[in-house]
């Protein structure tokens, strides 16, 4: 016979309670200081989309307004468009290995759509300042 305890306490009742934030609209600085850390150089994903192109088509405020207007409109209705997790893998191989026959001779490189990237970028910058002001984290 199974004996069942009863518990008086609600477990969630032991949780303390914090206060909650509202998400705050992205801002132009947030996107501008994100993508200046990116390096020119990074091998584009499958839109071919260099950071040197992206870099000059969002000094256009106006490109750089409607960005944000996309991200901020799928953070809102909880929607990440599918252009984002498009990604294309390619193998390389590592350097100074004896022999190439072998899977763990090589390494799988995920590259992403730049503009998705740069919005990720954007979003965890984000997430990791209120994390650290906000002592989630010690």
């Amino acid at each position: 016979m199974v004996q069942h305890h009863h518990i008086d306490e609600n477990i969630l009742d032991e949780i303390t309670s914090f206060l909650s934030f509202t998400w705050v609209l992205f801002l132009e600085e947030e996107f501008t200081i994100a993508i200046a850390k990116y390096n020119n150089s990074s091998t584009p994903g499958p839109d071919k989309l260099l950071w040197s192109h992206l870099k000059h088509v969002l000094k256009d405020k106006l490109c750089l307004m409607n960005i944000i207007k996309i991200t901020n409109t799928c953070l809102d209705i909880g929607y990440w468009l599918s252009y984002f997790k498009t990604s294309t893998t390619i193998i390389i191989p590592k350097l100074n290995k004896v022999s190439y026959d072998m899977f763990k001779s090589f390494r799988p490189i995920v590259l992403l759509n730049t503009l998705g990237k740069l919005i990720e970028k954007v979003i965890s910058d984000r997430l990791q300042f209120h994390t650290v002001s906000n002592n989630f984290i010690y």
